[in-house]
C-alpha cells in the first residue's frame, strides 16, 4: 500500500486498546529510485523522540516518558508518523510489568513493520538535554539565486579549490507533507571532506526545498545524493533536526562513511 492509503491528513479516533497492527509502512525504494547506486543513502539513522509516552505499571498507575526510537536506514520500510503516534496512544491504557516490558513490545512491533531491528531509549520527562548547533552556520550568507524547488545544478565548488574538512549548518530548511501540504520546519548540518564548497550555493540549494513536498527521510537522502554527486566530497554526511508535530519529532542522518555517525541530539526548536 502507498501513504495515500494511510491515516495521514484523516480525521481520526484515537484507539484505547493496544493496537499494533495500526502501524503503516512506508517502502523507502521508490522515493529512492533516482539516487540508489549512492551508497551513503543506506547508512545512517532516523532518530525519532516521541513525547507523548504512556502506558500502565502493573499496579495501573500511569507511567511517563520520553521516548527515541532508532531505526536503520537500510529498513526496507520507514513509517508513517501519524500511524505510530496512534500506536503509541494506543498503549495508553494497557498495563505493563515493567518499563522493560514495555521497551520489549514495542521493539517488537516496530521492529516487524519496518523489517528491521528498531531500538527505544527511554527518558524521564525533565532528563533530554537541549544542545547548541556546532559548527559554521550558513543563514547569514547572501545567495546569489533563489528558486522554489530543489535544484541540484545550485551546488557549487569555492574558487580556492581549498580542500577542507568542516561542518556547516542551517536553520533554514523548510519543506512540505506530501500528503497534508503541511510546512516542516528543520535545522541541517552537513559535515564534509572535500574541495571547499561554496557556503553561498550551499545555503541556496537549502532554501530550495521551501516549496518542496517530501518526507523528512526522502529530503534528506535527496540533499545527501545531491551534494555526494554534484561535490563529489570524500566523506560527508548530512544531518537533519525536524522540529516537532503531533508529539514527534523526527530527525534523519546519511553517512557515506560510518566513522562518521553522530550521537543524536535534540535542539531548542524540537
Amino acid at each position: 500500500m502507498t501513504v495515500e492509503h494511510s491515516l495521514l491528513g484523516k480525521e481520526t479516533n484515537y484507539p484505547t486498546s493496544y493496537q499494533p497492527d495500526i502501524l503503516f509502512p512506508i517502502s523507502r525504494a521508490q522515493a529512492r529510485e533516482n539516487y540508489k547506486h549512492v551508497e551513503g543513502i543506506y547508512k545512517g539513522k532516523d532518530w525519532w523522540h516521541i513525547f507523548e509516552i504512556s502506558w500502565l505499571n502493573d499496579h495501573g498507575i500511569p507511567q511517563v516518558a520520553i521516548g527515541r526510537m532508532t531505526l536503520p536506514a537500510c529498513s526496507e520500510f520507514l513509517i508513517e508518523s501519524k500511524s505510530l503516534k496512534l500506536y503509541f496512544n494506543s498503549m495508553n491504557f494497557t498495563q505493563f510489568a515493567s518499563q522493560q516490558a514495555f521497551i520489549d513490545t514495542v521493539e517488537k512491533d516496530l521492529s516487524h513493520a519496518a523489517q528491521a531491528p528498531v531500538t527505544l531509549t527511554l527518558f524521564q520527562v525533565d532528563q533530554l538535554d537541549i544542545a547548541q548547533p556546532q559548527g559554521i552556520c550558513l543563514d547569514e550568507q547572501q545567495p546569489d539565486c533563489l528558486v522554489n524547488h530543489p535544484d541540484a545544478s545550485l551546488l557549487q565548488l569555492d574558487d580556492s579549490e581549498k580542500v577542507v574538512e568542516e561542518q556547516l549548518f542551517s536553520h533554514l530548511l523548510r519543506s512540505n507533507c506530501p500528503v497534508t501540504g503541511q510546512p516542516d520546519w528543520g535545522t541541517i548540518f552537513i559535515r564534509y571532506r572535500g574541495k571547499k564548497p561554496c557556503y553561498r550555493s550551499i545555503l541556496a540549494y537549502i532554501i530550495s526545498y521551501r516549496q518542496h513536498n517530501g518526507f523528512h527521510e526522502q529530503c534528506v537522502e535527496q540533499i545527501f545524493a545531491d551534494i555526494w554527486q554534484n561535490l563529489q566530497p570524500e566523506k560527508l554526511m548530512v544531518y537533519a533536526t525536524y522540529t516537532r508535530r503531533g508529539g514527534l519529532d523526527i530527525n534523519p542522518c546519511r553517512v557515506s562513511d560510518e566513522s562518521w555517525m553522530p550521537s543524536p541530539i535534540r535542539l531548542a526548536r524540537q
